[in-house]
């Protein structure tokens, strides 16, 4: 048998301690389950605004890329295109909410020159690169706002896992206990008091 559970005024102490310290623990996990909600929902507002403004540009950059196989012919545009240095600016880092690591992207924005001359090319691969630079940007962001929403609702299932574990277990168990000892006690109290006033009546009659 668990000591701890034995009717006494030391055990009624712990427990009342222990009941007080698992609904501020409820309170915490509420109130951190709630900024985690709140931040996901605004991350998810911010990934629809993203992916629209993509789907917007990525279609105007495909048109500009299409005039421009047409006008230049589609391996002249390939060739172009393999000369184009791979993208190393690029960093990830972390920040923290409410315990919660989510990655922060960091892009840094180079002024680059063509990688083929304007003489021999036409202004719809100038317009295509222009808006393939900008995809590139939003899918950035998008990458970094997307992953950031699948951490915070991993941590928002894990937060909500344990404030009902509290509510609905921890809490209930402590509250039955103080009741049950704060009971036992009060029980042993009258019988204590009834014996000691049958103790002082017998003692007046003798």
């Amino acid at each position: 048998m668990d000591p701890n559970t034995f009717p006494t005024k030391g055990n009624l102490i712990l427990a009342k301690n222990s009941l007080a310290l698992a609904k501020q623990g409820y309170e915490l996990m509420d109130k951190k389950r709630n900024i985690l909600i709140r931040e996901l929902m605004e991350l998810i507002a911010e990934a629809m605004d993203i992916q629209e403004e993509i789907d917007t540009t990525f279609s105007e950059a495909y048109a500009a890329l299409q005039k421009a196989n047409i006008q230049m012919g589609i391996h002249e545009v390939e060739q172009i295109a393999l000369s184009v240095p791979v993208e190393d600016a690029i960093t990830v880092k972390r920040r923290s909410v409410m315990g919660t690591e989510i990655p922060k992207v960091e892009y840094e924005k180079r002024e680059r020159r063509p990688a083929y001359s304007f003489y021999h090319t036409k202004m719809s691969l100038d317009e295509a690169c222009q808006q393939f630079e900008r995809v590139k940007e939003l899918t950035i962001r998008l990458a970094e706002v997307e992953n950031s929403a699948y951490r915070l609702a991993y941590n928002i299932q894990k937060t909500q896992k344990r404030a009902n574990a509290l509510s609905n277990i921890t809490i209930p168990k402590y509250e039955n206990r103080a009741r049950e000892i704060q009971e036992y006690l009060e029980e042993k109290e009258r019988e204590e008091f009834t014996r000691l006033k049958v103790i002082k009546r017998n003692r007046r009659h003798t």
